[in-house]
């Protein structure tokens, strides 16, 4: 799930979506690459003295996480940790093109386990929009605590929600639409994930870390007009349609799918007025 990642982690037991492997992977690739200069603000900020060695990239995605901190501390080496076979792999094919398959070890698991598998001693771990999708966070933040080495840090990104795509006032003849489909992921979000949108300072006090920083930023890229833009809200939109069709209006759903429509003139591969805003949060966490 990655990074700023839409709300995509698989981590533990997996969840059911009706998007094969490549549909996941494609989007998490876009959300890296739209998002870059998001995700290497978060990395800048970290309040680190001297770099780390190791890393630990918990719900890593196919990595977006994972590159931005290896730019950002190039002597380190990364061990990517994430249930899923697909990005794992697509991890690793990156990391190769990259020249860092060296500095980048994978591992899947599944961290609702009650054991990890040996993940070293890292200095710091990353965990990025992927506690929220724990069954019981509170003994996954006990165990990284344990898991770094003295005086590491934590560092937990966490979405304030879905990124938003369209302008107020589209699409044509539904305006709001987004919106609503918004308010309805919200509610529907509340029932099924209900760690999504918490306060992780508290959290991260009780499982015996010093929270040393927080800070939320907030990305509006403007108007964009590129092919990746248009790819990017076309994949986040439809998997936002597959959690709510259920409870839209007859018209909204109709105006939703002709947005997702490749062939339709009125598809978000064919507007010139998309942007990109979306929200998330950072905690910093020392193990003292």
């Amino acid at each position: 799930m990655n990074q700023p990642t839409p709300d995509t982690a698989h981590l533990g037991a997996p969840h059911t979506h009706p998007h094969d492997a490549a549909d996941q992977t494609e989007i998490l690739d876009l959300d890296a690459e739209v998002l870059a200069e998001h995700t290497a603000a978060l990395t800048d900020w970290l309040p680190i003295e001297t770099g780390p060695r190791h890393i630990v990239d918990l719900g890593c995605g196919t990595g977006a996480g994972t590159f931005a901190l290896l730019q950002r501390f190039p002597q380190a080496e990364l061990t990517a940790v994430d249930s899923s076979t697909a990005h794992l792999r697509r991890l690793r094919e990156k990391a190769a093109a990259a020249g860092a398959a060296e500095r980048v070890r994978v591992v899947q698991a599944d961290l609702d386990a009650a054991t990890w598998p040996d993940l070293g001693r890292p200095e710091l771990v990353w965990a990025s929009a992927s506690l929220h999708h724990m069954a019981d966070p509170d003994r996954t933040l006990r165990q990284v605590h344990d898991l770094l080495a003295p005086g590491g840090l934590l560092a937990v990104v966490e979405l304030a929600g879905f990124p938003r795509f369209l302008p107020a006032d589209a699409p044509e003849g539904a305006p709001g639409l987004e919106e609503r489909c918004h308010a309805a992921l919200d509610r529907r979000h509340a029932d099924h994930v209900s760690h999504r949108g918490a306060d992780w300072g508290p959290k991260l006090t009780d499982a015996g870390f010093t929270v040393v920083g927080e800070r939320t930023i907030t990305l509006d890229t403007g108007t964009l007009r590129s092919d990746v833009a248009g790819r990017y809200a076309l994949s986040g939109l439809r998997r936002m349609r597959d959690g709510i069709a259920s409870v839209l209006t007859a018209e909204d759903l109709t105006a939703l799918d002709r947005l997702l429509d490749d062939d339709s003139p009125h598809s978000v591969l064919r507007r010139g007025d998309l942007t990109v805003r979306t929200e998330r949060t950072v905690w910093a966490a020392r193990r003292t």
